[in-house]
């Protein structure tokens, strides 16, 4: 098993394919390997080595995907989202506490403004259209700051997260280089990735499911990532088609969003030969996984992952393994257990936390002891997700452990309500969440996308819902939304929902 980034990449095959995107020649892996060599001797010539910090701010893409892996090598790569504003650049350059930031030549992000605030190296990268995918070189001379060369080991830092930050302060995931690859070997095993595959890319290169999922596993596995510009649903199936691609994968809003141009791209649809689809991110609706597997006729594996393993725990198999619509599979990578409050290991069909341990899991956060504390115990990291083995060692997530409604004692899992509710013939999109209620403490609200066409009332959904669901489960209010709020990643959220959309008042 790989255990730096410069060992993931040393399995393709010199004239393969590595890295490849829309109307680019393809990077080989012989000319990666060259690119990572010569970008870690120009990090060092401009005093950057091991475990030093480099912010990412560039947009989705080839070239996004190969600094990742390039820097990557040889430092710490910090990847931001591009669409940051100024004071939120601020933040996260001065908490990662970043020795330089790499920029697309021209770019007038306020991530550079910020960025000779802080005093930090400007490193500036250019490409040509006709390059190959992901070839870039640095803009100008570098100075005379130079450290010693080498390549990072399987100990050093390789990537550095933050947390969403939902309810609290973002903390921050160092990820060594031996667990990202860790994870993407883990990725590979599980859906049997070759150099026969091509990966379609559509996740953002700021998140870890982009970032290992697609790009890291793909070539750890001597396969082809075929990188995308930014999401968007209008030209997915022309980027399917180009890249012949094997497999993709994205949060269910994406497979969503995808589903609803399939009938306007049959064309396009017929000429595919997806070996499979995978989702993850967030919980996959069951009628989702159906409507996929019958539109591009590929199985779908949902799989389970979070930042702080460095993403992928668990996943469903494919053929001719078992995959159970509403599970994320059996374990896969770490091991995977239920725990309760004092720190028991519970027997299969009991509820509790999800724990993990693996090679894969961040050794901690980052100078937050206190989180740690919380965090781990026994050598496990509590995920904050609850959930159940069944009798097969598959996982069902029944509910983000924050999220878990109070209905005046009463404890219900939002997911189980999104489920049901989905199931309706006129419901696109479903979130479940707690809106405050003066003598409860929490009820019960959920904010629904309709198909396109379609129509239902809230007396209809309640009632649909009440067929199947104890009566303290079934929602009180009814909100029928064009969208539902998502974060940069495309997931629907649930925490701050209420608040957002003028419940709290």
């Amino acid at each position: 098993m790989a255990s730096t980034i410069a060992s993931c990449l040393e399995t393709g095959k010199d004239d393969d394919t590595a890295i490849a995107a829309p109307g680019r020649p393809g990077l080989t892996f012989a000319a990666l390997r060259a690119h990572a060599a010569k970008t870690v001797v120009q990090l060092n010539a401009r005093g950057i080595g091991r475990n030093d910090r480099v912010a990412i701010v560039l947009p989705n893409g080839p070239e996004m995907a190969s600094a990742f892996l390039t820097i990557g090598a040889g430092a710490t790569t910090a990847p931001l989202n591009p669409g940051y504003r100024e004071d939120e650049f601020d933040f996260y350059l001065s908490d990662l506490n970043a020795k330089a930031i790499v920029v697309e030549k021209g770019n007038e992000s306020p991530a550079v403004t910020v960025a000779k605030n802080h005093k930090l190296q400007v490193l500036e990268i250019e490409w040509s259209e006709s390059d190959p995918a992901g070839a870039f070189s640095f803009v100008g001379e570098s100075p005379s700051s130079a450290v010693s060369s080498s390549m990072a080991t399987a100990n050093d830092i390789a990537l550095v997260l933050h947390t969403s930050g939902t309810t609290s302060r973002p903390k921050i995931v160092p990820l060594s280089q031996k667990n990202v690859s860790a994870s993407a070997s883990h990725i590979g095993d599980i859906l049997s990735l070759s150099s026969e595959d091509t990966c379609m890319n559509i996740m953002p290169l700021f998140h870890i499911h982009g970032l290992i999922a697609a790009v890291l596993s793909s070539v750890t596995a001597g396969g082809t990532v075929f990188c995308c510009p930014p999401f968007n649903a209008l030209r997915v199936f022309s980027w399917l088609d180009e890249a012949n691609a094997s497999w993709y994968t994205a949060v269910p809003t994406m497979h969503q969003a995808i589903l609803s141009r399939a009938p306007r791209n049959k064309e396009i649809l017929d000429k595919l030969n997806l070996r499979f689809i995978r989702s993850s991110s967030s919980s996959l609706p069951p009628p989702v996984m159906q409507e996929l597997e019958k539109t591009f006729s590929a199985p779908v594996a949902e799989s389970y992952g979070m930042t702080e393993a460095a993403h992928q725990m668990a996943s469903n198999q494919l053929p001719p393994g078992q995959r159970k619509p509403g599970s994320v599979g059996v374990a896969a990578g770490p091991e995977v257990e239920i725990m309760d409050d004092s720190g028991k290991i519970l027997p299969q069909g009991e509820i509790g936390e999800i724990v993990i341990r693996g090679p894969n899991v961040t050794d901690g956060y980052e100078n937050n002891p206190t989180a740690n504390a919380e965090n781990f115990t026994n050598g496990w990291f509590r995920t904050g997700d609850q959930g159940v083995l069944d009798e097969d060692g598959f996982l069902q997530i029944t509910g983000r452990l924050k999220e878990i409604i109070n209905r005046g004692g009463e404890k219900i899992a939002p997911l189980e309500v999104d489920n049901i509710i989905q199931s309706h013939p006129a419901v696109a999109q479903t979130v479940t969440f707690a809106m405050p209620h003066p003598k409860l403490g929490e009820e019960v609200a959920v904010a629904i996308v309709l198909n396109e066409g379609a129509e239902a009332t809230d007396r209809e959904i309640k009632d649909f819902a009440s067929e199947k669901l104890a009566d303290f489960k079934v929602p009180r209010k009814v909100l029928f939304l064009d969208e539902i709020p998502k974060g940069a990643t495309g997931k629907m959220q649930r925490i701050g929902l209420a608040e957002k959309l003028g419940l709290t008042k």
